[in-house]
């Protein structure tokens, strides 16, 4: 996942020496060249007009490995960001990766407001979400995972009545937490989260099952797994047909070529299941 802006100037046409009238034509014919090459520029593969010509702008919140997160170059990278990179392979555009809250991205208003094209940030598909943008195809089944210290005694819903739970602002487990009348303490992010679980603010901490897992290796268990029967979507702005075909075909295209397989072995370390 890339931080790059890629901006395109816009060309001025200077004409103060020449007479009014030669002026004015030149002034016309810029008017008329430029209004054209913008439309083209703007128009990618599949009829797809884009905020920025030649660009297709993602709204995304890492850190939420392994589907948005930043290398050690800074720069944002997983599995969201490689399907939305094989996207704008396929319409023949450049990616720019926009960091943005959650609240922001799964509210419509990035997509709104004309913050980026398409939102993708690990974001489940939900009726609740489906009133305020338009979703493409499901591409990756979640559930919601339970992350405790190692050796804790904290393993289901009944266990941890009367604990401090850590959840993320505006997410599904975040829901289901408070459904289950559980006592929250509310995070911007999944660092966050993880950073209140490590001081001892919290004594655990619920979110997607598949962005636990790395924190293994830093001293804490998923104790337990909660079918939610969950699944990821990425989001354009309503009425945005022709970007949302052309999303929902290359993801058709990568399923059957075999670079989703390829892509969610590297990113989750196993084969994807059913697939």
């Amino acid at each position: 996942m890339f931080e790059r802006s890629l901006m395109r100037s816009p060309r001025f046409l200077a004409a103060a020496s020449l007479a009014a009238g030669a002026a004015l034509l030149l002034s016309a014919c810029a008017s008329s060249d430029d209004s054209g090459s913008a439309g083209s520029d703007a128009t990618a593969a599949g009829g797809v007009t884009l905020l920025t010509p030649g660009t297709l702008t993602v709204c995304s919140n890492p850190p939420y490995e392994p589907f948005e997160f930043k290398d050690d170059n800074g720069d944002v990278v997983g599995l969201d960001i490689d399907i939305m990179q094989e996207v704008a392979d396929d319409l023949g555009v450049d990616l720019l990766v926009k960091v943005t809250a959650f609240e922001t991205i799964q509210s419509g208003v990035d997509l709104d407001t004309g913050s980026c094209d398409v939102v993708a940030s690990g974001i489940t598909i939900t009726d609740e979400r489906k009133a305020k943008f338009d979703f493409s195809e499901p591409y990756f089944d979640a559930d919601q995972g339970l992350l405790v210290p190692a050796g804790s005694d904290l393993s289901d819903v009944a266990s941890l009545e009367g604990k401090k739970i850590a959840v993320q602002q505006a997410t599904t487990g975040e829901t289901f937490a408070q459904d289950n009348d559980l006592q929250t303490v509310q995070f911007e992010d999944l660092g966050l989260q993880i950073q209140a679980l490590k001081t001892g603010q919290v004594d655990a901490a619920i979110n997607d099952i598949a962005v636990l897992g790395p924190f293994v290796e830093e001293g804490f268990e998923v104790a337990t797994t909660f079918p939610t029967g969950e699944q990821y979507g990425f989001g354009v702005k309503k009425g945005s047909t022709a970007l949302l075909d052309a999303i929902n075909g290359t993801l058709d295209r990568i399923r059957t070529d075999g670079t989703y397989d390829a892509i969610y072995t590297e990113r989750i370390g196993t084969a994807p299941a059913g697939e």
